[in-house]
């Protein structure tokens, strides 16, 4: 078995295949647990059991519409408009903490409402973010990158996107921003030191900002002390867990949950991990975890397989952002960590989280047709029967663009200002390095070397491998048989006229 799964994972398209199959897992198992858990407060707002289901059908579809053209996207192109979108989403973050523009939701200045849908503003940045950093680190890579050159202006922007969202305040994707910065630094190769303090720093604002609002302050004291306040800030998470108990090994059955009848408050939102332990047990929770934990793999396997260091250090990031947002909302149902608001990836209702998600998916399955073996594969006309039906267009080899190349000019003159420090390092004893004679026996060999080389030039060699001194005769005895045909075929002429006088 484990050689069959390895034998498959040496195709060039496997990460391909695979990452499309989960982002489809994922979206369908999130539909149908949305219809499932929303049924019964649609029946009682709408009127209709299919309200909030109808709605995130219709982002779903949208999200895979994304999702095929994220898979066209040129990889040139994206990093092209990477800054001017990451601009655009930090111009709709500030213009949504207008009063008469945002919508407030759930104590959340964070959506816009147009024409009854409801955008996210906040979505978009998450996305912009990570690939524009991408960006910006990728183009700055090199042994002479300095510090400064890895975190501005990344960090500053991230810090200006992390406070547009604390105004809001949206905690869970405050915490979004700060796992993408993260992944992204530390992928980039920041100095361990530098990111431990990052980190820290992070850890601190973090706990400053959980101890200064009400309802985080709450969420923070209920994690600590479960048992204060039952009926209260600690409500939400205590009927998690009692959901899950109540599953089981193999669950109550598809549809059959008690704690959607109003027991659990946004069981199709940010616990709908409690209903599928509910509905589909034990198994079903396990099953959820290893295609996010199968995911992981793929993700990462990319990462290390892509060739172009833009799509390494996206695709990194991505899969880390989706991971790290999937443990942390599966982590605080089970009530290993205080509650944070972040959805489950794909499988929680939100429609521009949806649709963002499959988003990222789409981007990092355009990196996985951009491995070496895969681009390979699809050039010589290997691409499978999905990407024909799906007309995709065959990715492009990785090429060292013009910022890159800009980049490397740039860091030349340091280059070169640096080399004669190092060629007049101090050595080990204390004195400047002295150039050492070389030994006998490679004086010897230097001029045996030379007499070849000298050898050569003076007696370059034919097509047959003869030495070229014979050259010259051979031309001379072709000379001397034109000259005597010519000479022959003179007098033959000669003769002709003579007897025909």
């Amino acid at each position: 078995m484990r050689s069959r799964f390895g034998a498959w994972m040496a195709r060039p398209l496997a990460s391909f295949h695979l990452v499309v199959t989960i982002a489809v897992l994922l979206t369908v198992l999130g539909l149908v647990m949305v219809l499932s858990s929303s049924s019964v407060g649609a029946v009682a707002t709408d009127g209709s059991a299919y309200g909030l289901f109808t709605s995130q059908v219709i982002f779903a579809a949208l999200g895979m519409v994304i999702f095929y053209i994220a898979l066209q996207i040129p990889i040139r192109l994206l990093r092209r408009f990477a800054f001017p979108a990451f601009a655009f989403s930090v111009v709709l973050l500030v213009l949504v903490l207008i009063p008469g523009i945002g919508t407030v939701s759930q104590g959340t200045r964070g959506w816009f409402v147009i024409a009854g849908v409801s955008l996210q503003p906040a979505e978009i940045a998450k996305i912009t973010l990570a690939v524009w950093g991408a960006h910006l680190l990728a183009s700055r890579r090199g042994e002479n990158s300095t510090l400064r050159d890895m975190l501005v202006p990344l960090v500053p922007a991230a810090v200006l996107v992390t406070g547009l969202i604390v105004l809001q305040p949206d905690l869970g994707t405050t915490v979004s921003i700060v796992i993408i910065v993260l992944a992204l630094l530390w992928f980039a190769g920041l100095p361990l030191k530098v990111f431990g303090g990052i980190v820290g720093t992070a850890v601190g604002l973090a706990v400053i900002l959980a101890l200064t609002a009400g309802y985080r302050s709450e969420r923070v004291r209920a994690f600590f002390n479960p048992g204060d306040d039952p009926q209260g800030a600690g409500y939400q998470a205590r009927q998690a867990k009692f959901s899950l108990a109540d599953g089981g090994l193999w669950g109550r059955g598809l549809g059959q949950s008690r704690a959607k009848w109003n027991y659990l408050p946004n069981a199709h939102n940010d616990f709908i991990f409690a209903i599928i332990g509910e509905e589909l047990g034990f198994l079903g929770g396990a099953a959820v975890i290893g295609l996010f934990g199968l995911f992981a793999y793929v993700g990462l396997r990319i990462a290390m397989r892509s060739v172009d260091p833009f799509l390494r250090l996206f695709t990194a990031t991505a899969t880390t952002w989706i991971i790290g947002q999937a443990l942390i909302n599966i982590g605080y149902v089970v009530g290993l960590l205080p509650v944070t608001g972040l959805q489950l990836p794909l499988v929680s209702a939100g429609g521009t989280s949806t649709a963002t998600t499959l988003l990222m998916f789409g981007l990092i399955a355009n990196a996985a047709r951009h491995e070496p073996e895969a681009i390979a594969a699809l050039h010589a006309g290997h691409d499978g029967r999905f990407a024909r039906m799906l007309r995709l267009r065959k990715p492009e080899p990785y090429r060292a663009g013009r910022t890159d190349a800009r980049t490397v000019a740039a860091r030349r003159p340091r280059a070169r200002a640096a080399a004669p420090e190092r060629a007049g390092r101090a050595a080990p004893g204390g004195g400047a390095r002295k150039r050492q004679p070389p030994a006998p026996h490679e004086r010897q060999r230097g001029a045996a070397q030379e007499r070849r080389a000298s050898a050569g030039r003076t007696q370059p060699r034919d097509g047959t491998g003869r030495a070229g001194r014979a050259q010259p005769a051979r031309d001379a005895g072709r000379g001397r048989q034109q000259s005597n045909r010519t000479t022959r075929g003179a007098n033959r002429r000669g003769g002709e006229r003579g007897n025909r006088r």
